[in-house]
């Protein structure tokens, strides 16, 4: 295909997938071009398993080479949950001379107008998805996820969200027309006419920060957004995550060469250890968009310091479940036992607090009291992974010893109704793989606070005693309100307390899921239709995605012409 032909042939081949795009944004009902089934790929170009396999296990001990300029050494040291040492080592960047080459093809990738950068964006992603198998392997093999999880969340469930990036970023620049013939009346005069034009610009060179546990599905969304608004975006993953980026920003370059674009717009930049290289880019004055996920301590920093950027941040948050009655207690167990035991708990959605009153809850198999929710959630959730084949399926492995260490403390907080437990991995016998732990503690008690009002990521549950449903709501108000919240979950029966509950997330900016009791869960997330975050309370700065995730990531500069 000649190159000067690709970028029309790029339009006339995602054209269609892009307007379905713009359909399910706009309706927010269920859609998705990316296939959730390992077995769907293996065809029209895709990688099978097989072959995704091996050409994971031909990536260890190699170096990734990009191409990059400004490559002043080789940097890596990823060492996988599952203990097996990936050996693979990439570019690091001397960003005195990376920074400047990136912004060297901005001027005609802005050029090239709204629809042919969500054209080239787009096939970007169909070269992802080709090769899901290949990254849901690394993806396993960095953050720790269960393959099937990793297939599913690092694979399709992230390239929708790039998708749905990208989908957002065309609407937003294509809101204003391109050109406009403007005529104002003189009376007996003649009119004064202009004829002006509209141009969507970047804001510069984008960072991504990326995290550990989802390194696509959280960095995908910044990525294409910015991206597809005209930005360069410069990918700086995290230390033990760098494979599944690395790869992406691979594909990423081939396509923007072959589509005639400079393949600098996308670039990685690796670091050694300890060497901290976020803070040091975060600041550049190249730098005018930043996306971060992480802990709240380096997102404060971020935006208290990186002034000269648009910084959007995802930070730790205190999720809540308030348990006020149900009439489908089963179904209520089942789908706690599986919310709690996903990845580990290793979930920026996953629950922490259950707010129980200490009365009891009713429900369709009569009152329950406080002590039997607990114990009857605790066994619901032994039953889940009384079996070792399904356990390592659902939770994987513990993503690093942080994570290990919270969850043996916190047997130390209070009387502990299920204890956490060793799972073996015959595969990966190096795997450290425990199951959740389930921690009474008494609402009314000071020094209960310290626990249940801090984030304690991993899998640990806290099943806080209230006096009342009332008492409940008020403790979800101020742990949103002071500690941020990606998700709240209710179950209630009781009209008024659904209503009290819902009031309460719209002030605070919190986004609620009622009565889940079937096989949707609070800690998952639907790209086109539901919002991750809101923007709108401690745990982040901004909702991934919507349209202003997108907007600011561009600005429209005005040309006028007299007639």
């Amino acid at each position: 295909m000649a190159a000067e032909s690709l970028p029309h042939e790029l339009i006339a081949k995602h054209r269609p997938t892009l307007d379905q795009a713009l359909e399910a944004i706009r309706t927010r009902a269920y859609w998705s071009p990316h296939p959730e089934h390992p077995k769907a790929y293996g065809e029209h170009g895709s990688l099978s398993l097989a072959e995704a396999k091996a050409a994971f296990d031909a990536l260890l001990g190699t170096r990734l080479d990009l191409g990059q300029p400004g490559t002043d050494d080789w940097v890596g040291g990823e060492v996988s949950p599952y203990g097996i040492e990936l050996g693979v080592t990439y570019p690091h960047a001397d960003v005195d001379v990376l920074l400047p080459a990136m912004r060297a093809g901005q001027g005609a990738w802005r050029d090239a107008g709204a629809e042919l950068r969500a054209a080239v964006c787009l096939e970007i992603l169909k070269r992802i998805s080709d090769r899901t198998h290949e990254l849901a392997h690394a993806v396993m093999h960095t953050s720790g996820q269960a393959f099937m999880m990793a297939f599913q969340a690092g694979g399709p469930h992230a390239q929708d969200r790039g998708l749905e990036a990208v989908a957002y970023a065309y609407f937003e620049q294509t809101r204003t027309p391109g050109t406009a013939e403007w005529s104002k009346p003189q009376g007996k005069r003649d009119p004064l006419e202009l004829t002006k034009r509209f141009t969507p610009v970047p804001r510069g060179i984008a960072l991504l920060i990326g995290c550990n546990t989802f390194p696509t599905w959280n960095g995908y969304p910044g990525l294409f957004a910015s991206l597809a608004t005209g930005n360069a975006v410069l990918v700086k993953p995290h230390p033990r995550a760098v494979l599944p980026l690395a790869l992406t920003v691979r594909i990423a370059r081939e396509v923007l060469a072959e589509a005639g674009f400079d393949p600098n717009l996308v670039a990685l930049t690796a670091e050694g250890p300890g060497e901290g290289i976020a803070k040091t880019l975060a600041v550049r004055p190249e730098i005018r968009i930043i996306d971060y996920t992480g802990s709240t301590a380096f997102g404060d920093w971020l935006e208290a310091h990186a002034r000269q950027a648009q910084v959007y941040t995802e930070k730790a948050g205190v999720n809540t479940v308030l348990v006020e009655s149900t009439d489908d207690y089963q179904g209520m167990l089942s789908n706690l036992a599986f919310s709690l035991s996903l990845y580990s708990g290793q979930m920026c959605t996953t629950p922490q607090n259950l707010l129980v009153p200490r009365t009891g809850i009713t429900t369709n198999e009569g009152p329950k009291s406080y002590d039997e929710v607990v114990t009857d959630l605790a066994r619901a959730v032994d039953g889940l992974l009384g079996d070792d084949a399904r356990a390592n399926a659902l939770l994987g492995a513990i993503v690093n010893p942080d994570v290990k260490a919270r969850l043996e403390a916190a047997a130390a907080l209070g009387e502990v109704a299920l204890p956490s437990r060793e799972i073996v991995n015959p595969e990966f016998p190096e795997a450290v793989v425990r199951t959740p732990v389930i921690v009474k503690l008494d609402g009314a008690k000071p020094d209960a606070e310290a626990a249940y009002l801090s984030e304690c990521f991993g899998p640990v549950s806290f099943a806080v005693a209230v006096d009342s449903a009332a008492d409940a709501v008020d403790l979800l108000r101020r742990t949103i309100r002071e500690k941020g919240a990606m998700t709240v979950a209710a179950y209630t029966t009781s009209r008024a307390v659904e209503q009290d509950v819902e009031e309460v997330c719209l002030e605070e900016a919190a986004q609620l899921s009622l009565n889940l009791t079937g096989g949707v869960y609070v800690n998952q997330t639907a790209a086109f239709s539901d919002f991750h975050g809101s923007g709108g309370n401690p745990a982040a700065n901004a909702a991934l995605c919507d349209g202003a995730f997108v907007a600011n990531r561009f600005r429209v500069v005005e040309v006028r012409r007299q007639a």
